[in-house]
């Protein structure tokens, strides 16, 4: 088996809903973002997946948050915007184009991230 992992980034603010505390109130975050790819077939290249072709599908992800108010986003809609939830949002956006894809993990902090794969 095999694992692939690249990272980006993006800045974005948010605010959580049915919170009590700080993070109630809009604030900001600089993402990053970790994408990991499994899989054991490699191409002819010995490849599991270009490394440019993973970094270009995850940053036009990206795009769709970067310097934005992810609450007001049509698929953020009355759910509370939480580092969980974003994780989730950019692996299901990068499933179709990326079979492979194993877990995205987002970190809104050097030191806190959320994740999200599925079994």
């Amino acid at each position: 088996m095999h694992e692939l992992k690249v990272e980006s980034s993006f800045s974005a603010a948010h605010h959580l809903l049915n919170y009590n505390g700080e993070c109630e109130n809009q604030h900001g975050h600089n993402w990053k973002v970790e994408i990991y790819i499994r899989g054991s077939e490699l191409d002819k290249s010995n490849l599991l997946v270009d490394f440019k072709i993973l970094k270009k599908e995850l940053n036009e992800v990206l795009k769709t948050l970067d310097h934005k108010d992810i609450n007001t986003l049509d698929d953020f809609k009355d759910i509370s915007p939480s580092s969980e939830m974003i994780s989730k949002y950019i692996y299901v956006k990068l499933k179709d184009k990326i079979p492979q894809i194993h877990k995205v993990s987002v970190w809104e902090t050097e030191h806190a991230c959320a994740s999200y794969f599925e079994e």
